[in-house]
């Protein structure tokens, strides 16, 4: 099931017009499987669900692992230390106000709060489906999370040639394709996102704007075992906290557990991205890798789409959208000052 709605989703996103309006295989996978789920699923659900939960856990794992395929150490020299500083800062800066505003000021919960600051800050719905299996997210919270990135992604494509030709008029950021490259690799969603957008300013930005964006795909590694030690440090608090009020009732109370629930697919696409800069394998193999990625992603995609139903949807309301909002009005805003401090210090 999750294989069919990849193989259509995949030929789907080869199609002219949906190249150029940056919509991935992914992004296809999952409106496909979502109504799979929604429009007949249930009947079948008894036979397909092995494969479907196999698809969304398994494959997903190894699919982040091959990842590595798309990236070398040697992408980080083309962008030079400011490029990795600007991807750092608008990393962290954004994910810390989605944690904060997220569940302060829009009183989501934490799950899916984290979830949409991850699509955001790092590579959209490849970050979303890497980041569930540390927070132990629930089907619909991944689901809200991805549309949010689909939303705004999509949007991003259209805005950002515009506010390339404004800049040459006010001159926010350095006034040329290499400078504006950076600030889009740094800030949009999506790797296809950022090509869609990249390319409608020149080719020089295009490059320069997919060299910053996988340059950020690589901090995902570090910020998922970031991220798994502070879960764990919040349930160790959670848990010791409700082992004291058994204590003071109960004194044959057991201790709780709150370990560190280690992301290891994270290792892995680590050492995969080591072993891809040593340039061992032939072009055409890593080509053949990363096709095989591709459908693998598209299935866990697609298998999170199937496990979706739109009342859920519902459910979450219009406050994971204003909320992906405000994070995407600081991308923009915040990204541009980003960038704009970082290349006079290193001017």
């Amino acid at each position: 099931m999750s294989a069919l709605i990849a193989a259509a989703a995949i030929a789907a996103a080869r199609t002219d017009w949906l190249q150029a309006h940056g919509f991935s295989a992914l992004t296809l996978a999952i409106v496909i499987g979502m109504l799979a789920g929604n429009l007949g699923y249930r009947r079948i659900a008894p036979s397909c669900a092995p494969g479907v939960n196999f698809s969304k856990q398994n494959l997903l794992r190894l699919g982040i692992i091959l990842y590595g395929f798309r990236l070398t150490f040697q992408d980080i020299g083309h962008v030079g230390l400011s490029g990795v500083l600007i991807d750092a800062l608008v990393l962290s800066s954004t994910f810390g106000i989605a944690l904060l505003v997220g569940t302060r000021v829009f009183k989501l919960d934490r799950e899916t709060a984290m979830l949409i600051g991850a699509g955001s800050s790092i590579c959209g719905a490849a970050a979303v489906m890497a980041t569930e299996p540390v927070l132990r997210a629930q089907p619909a919270q991944v689901t809200v999370a991805v549309a949010t990135v689909v939303v705004f992604g999509s949007l991003a494509i259209f805005l950002y040639p515009l506010l390339y030709h404004l800049n040459l008029h006010w001159h926010f950021l350095a006034a040329s394709p290499l400078a504006f490259g950076i600030y889009t690799g740094s800030t949009v969603h999506e790797v296809a996102q950022v090509v869609a957008a990249a390319r409608a300013i020149s080719a020089d930005a295009a490059n320069t704007a997919v060299i910053a964006k996988m340059v950020r795909v690589m901090m995902l590694a570090p910020f998922l075992m970031l991220l798994s030690a502070y879960v764990a440090k919040k349930a160790a608090k959670k848990t010791a906290g409700t082992r004291q009020e058994h204590e003071k009732s109960d004194s044959t109370a057991k201790p709780g557990a709150g370990g560190l629930a280690i992301p290891w697919f994270a290792f892995g696409f680590v050492a995969v991205v080591a072993f891809n800069s040593m340039n061992l394998l032939p072009g055409p193999l890593v080509s053949h890798i990363n096709d095989a990625d591709n459908v693998l992603l598209a299935m866990a995609m697609a298998a999170l789409g199937i496990s979706t139903h739109f009342s859920s949807l519902r459910t979450a309301g219009i406050k994971p959208l204003m909320f992906a909002a405000v994070l995407f009005g600081w991308l923009i805003v915040g990204g541009a000052l980003i960038n704009t401090l970082v290349l006079r210090l290193f001017a």
